[in-house]
């Protein structure tokens, strides 16, 4: 009876660790996550300066990314619209803060989940790198094609 103990706690162990790639997928966070990285890699990544985005937080159709590129970073608002993400907002520590989120359109729950979010995943980086986010000045509202918009005066 031992072996077969053994044996189905290998199984459970083996199904659960198959399954969490599914149940991410699932929930389409993974996904999202992907799409949301291959956005901004494709539009601000360079040879000479590479671009690394991290954290990436998705809360239904908004999602705040934290993104470095060389010794300067910030924080970058996405919004989602006919399936297609787009950052609409650049700044950097003003992003973390569920009033201005607000300010950009969201729900007063959407803001405080989507912040807390974007503060528990900063925290598991390295302090060095957080630091970075704190870099860009001031606000810089963007078209669909990742340009400043024309308007590109923030009211926040």
């Amino acid at each position: 009876m031992r072996f077969r103990t053994s044996a189905l706690a290998a199984w459970a162990m083996a199904l659960a660790a198959l399954a969490a790639p599914a149940l991410q997928a699932a929930d389409g966070t993974g996904a999202e996550e992907a799409a949301i990285r291959k956005l901004m890699l494709d539009t601000w990544d360079k040879p000479e300066s590479p671009l690394t985005v991290a954290p990436v937080v998705v809360l239904g159709e908004h999602a705040l990314a934290g993104w470095t590129q060389g010794p300067r970073g910030g924080r970058a608002m996405l919004t989602r619209a006919h399936r297609q993400w787009s950052v609409t907002l650049c700044a950097g520590d003003g992003l973390k803060d569920p009033r201005t989120l607000q300010l950009a359109g969201l729900s007063a729950t959407e803001a405080e989940q989507l912040s807390r979010r974007l503060s528990d995943a900063e925290a598991r980086m390295p302090a060095a790198e957080r630091a970075k986010f704190s870099t860009f000045e001031g606000w810089v509202r963007m078209d669909t094609h990742g340009h400043p918009a024309a308007d590109h005066k923030h009211p926040y």
